[in-house]
């Protein structure tokens, strides 16, 4: 595993993880650095690992992070039987906007989870929040407009479709200043370009899996299956295009 090649690149999805997460007692010593891999970042990237460290020390980042880490421990509970997780991710949301005194929450759905999003809106409503809601389909610009042709459309040329317009979606709430903007089911990519122009401090409910009913996680689980093999099948890396940067 210590190949030239893989001392370019962190990996620590192949990691133990035992020196960075040694689950160690109080008083116990950490492991030697020196002991990890050397692919580890905290090893070949440690100015790198260092500055962000250093950005803790900003007193709303410290804030943030220690009311996001409280969160993170009030989501699961020690009992005789041992741990157990007790919120599911829509009341970890309003507790931990109820944490940071935020008062104006904005959703920016897909329109094919416009009946999750009225729930949502609804249950932030509930619980004392403003809410603003926008749509992927606001400002209905022709998907012919970013040069798709008839027969890239869902619905073929014979039909008009706007595209999914997640710019707008984070302008708009960037300009109704919402004090954190809640991602449900935009698809790959166009949830990219929003986290790239909100400006607003952004979480996710749920993301767009159009097969397994928006849980991405199914399609890892089921790949181990004869039914799903495909996906962990070796890439043909012929005929790739070129590569695009936003």
């Amino acid at each position: 595993m210590n190949t030239k090649d893989n001392e370019k690149k962190g990996m620590c999805a192949r990691c133990p993880g035992t020196v960075c997460y040694p689950l160690a007692g109080t008083n116990d010593p950490l492991p030697e650095l020196e002991t990890a891999p050397d692919f580890c970042p905290m090893r070949r990237l440690s100015t790198v690992v260092e500055a962000a460290a250093n950005e803790y020390a900003r007193p709303e980042i410290k804030e943030f992070s220690r009311l996001a880490s409280v969160q993170e421990a009030e989501c699961y509970e020690i009992t005789a039987e041992g741990i157990r997780t007790t919120i599911p991710r829509i009341e970890e949301i309003i507790e931990f906007a109820s944490k940071c005194n935020y008062t104006k929450i904005g959703i920016a759905f897909c329109v094919g989870l416009k009946e999750e999003a009225r729930m949502t809106a609804a249950i932030l409503e509930d619980k004392g929040f403003e809410v603003v809601s926008v749509n992927c389909k606001v400002g209905r610009i022709p998907k012919e407009t970013i040069g798709l042709g008839g027969d890239e459309k869902i619905m073929g040329e014979a039909l008009f479709e706007p595209i999914c317009n997640p710019i707008a979606q984070a302008e708009i709430l960037n300009a109704e200043e919402v004090d954190l903007a809640i991602l449900l089911g935009l698809c790959v990519g166009h949830d990219t370009l929003f986290f790239k122009y909100c400006r607003v401090p952004c979480t996710v409910l749920a993301v767009k899996d159009r097969v397994f009913g928006h849980n991405p996680l199914a399609g890892l689980y089921l790949s181990k299956s004869p039914y799903y093999g495909r996906i962990r099948a070796k890439a043909d890396k012929a005929g790739k295009g070129n590569k695009v940067t936003v």
